[in-house]
Parts: structure tokens; C-alpha cells; sequence
């Protein structure tokens, strides 16, 4: 799993990149500026995924781990 810094470095990076190519948008369309404008969208929208996740990581722990507790815990009180 990566820190927070590499994701949120990645994110500015991406970010920049991407106003860049908003502003060469702005002059003329251009088909081939367009879809990489697209897939930055989606490559940002991926690393701010990667950061909720690793930021719930950090705070609550394995989400793995809480589900197996979470299951342990029904079965322990459907036996009471």
C-alpha cells in the first residue's frame, strides 16, 4: 500500500497535467486532447478512491479484519 504523500504527489501531478491540457482545450478542440483529458478524470478519480481507502485503512484498520469481526461477533451473540 502506498503513503498518502505518494497518492496526494500523484494526484497534484495529475492535476496539473490536467489543467494543462484544459487550457490547450481552450485555444480549439482537439480529439486527441480531449481523450486524455477523459482518461486523467479517470485516472484522479481512481488515486482519490486510493486515498479514501487508504486513509480508512489507517484510521479503522484491514477492512478484512472488521468484517471477520464483525462476523464473529453475530455469531456470538445469535448463541446467547
Amino acid at each position: 500500500m502506498r503513503t498518502l504523500q505518494e497518492i496526494k504527489k500523484d494526484i497534484d501531478r495529475l492535476s496539473d497535467r490536467r489543467a494543462d491540457v484544459l487550457h490547450r482545450l481552450s485555444e480549439g478542440h482537439n480529439p486527441e486532447l480531449s481523450a486524455e483529458h477523459r482518461q486523467l478524470d479517470e485516472q484522479i478519480a481512481e488515486l482519490w478512491n486510493e486515498q479514501r481507502m487508504t486513509r480508512a485503512n489507517i484510521r479503522f484498520g484491514d477492512r478484512n479484519l472488521i468484517i471477520q469481526r464483525a462476523r464473529h461477533e453475530e455469531r456470538l451473540s445469535r448463541a446467547a
